[in-house]
């Protein structure tokens, strides 16, 4: 009877990290429905309306893999509220091309991120967590509009630059937070870090590894500088 029980409850880092990734998801999901509606064309609404679908579809299929693990999905979110909205609230974009910046780098570090530590979770968890951060062609689209206008008006690089480097720091600066509030999510991290091997010593030395990882995959972000036409 013990051993069923202990089966039948996930370990606690899995739901946060399940709990963080669907309200991450599902505030890109309003995000980008109000970045379509302020999109200048037609093709822009289209292209942001479906990337808004699909990150509520991603939603869907995370709270349905926390049901299925016996975890109460609201709740197994709610700790994240607070630290999500108040980075978002930090990182206000004042401009349609600044929302798209941030959709491009914000999701494109916090998917590293996601998958780096689900490798070390269950198999299935992991494949929840694959497909909700796959990068797409849906991305690059995102990409390339950023692009295009930097090559319309070479001046926008500078700002541009500026804010994306901004982003990453906010992220790298709110994940530290959320990992120091939230141990059992610290000490998964941990193991994304260290290649599966726990914290030294738990704690702070989990933070340290948490550390550790984001500045590994701020590694990424000078390519995705690229893809935007933009400059480190």
């Amino acid at each position: 009877m013990t051993e069923t029980s202990a089966a039948a409850q996930p370990p606690s880092g899995v739901v946060d990290l399940l709990g963080l990734l669907a309200y991450a998801e599902l505030v890109s999901f309003f995000r980008l429905s109000d970045a379509a509606g302020l999109a200048p064309d037609l093709a822009a609404k289209g292209e942001l309306a479906g990337v808004a679908a699909t990150e509520y579809r991603h939603y869907r299929m995370l709270h349905e893999r926390l049901a299925a693990l016996g975890a109460d999905p609201e709740a197994a979110m709610g700790p994240f509220v607070e630290p999500l909205d108040a980075w978002h609230g930090r990182t206000e974009p004042r401009t349609w091309l600044e929302s798209l910046v941030k959709t491009y780098v914000g999701d494109g570090i916090a998917g590293d991120f996601y998958r780096t530590v689900a490798e070390h979770a269950d198999a299935d968890t992991a494949e929840a967590v694959r497909g909700a951060v796959s990068e797409t062609e849906r991305a690059e689209a995102v990409a390339v509009r950023v692009r295009t206008a930097v090559q319309e008006d070479p001046k926008l690089a500078g700002p541009l630059s500026l804010w994306a480097r901004r982003l990453v720091g906010e992220a790298l600066s709110q994940a530290q937070l959320v990992a120091a509030a939230r141990p059992e999510l610290a000490a998964l991290v941990a193991q994304g870090a260290t290649g599966g091997e726990s914290g030294e010593g738990g704690g702070k030395g989990d933070l340290a590894a948490v550390s550790r990882l984001f500045a590994g995959l701020t590694e990424a972000h000078s390519a995705r500088l690229e893809a935007m036409g933009l400059s480190g």
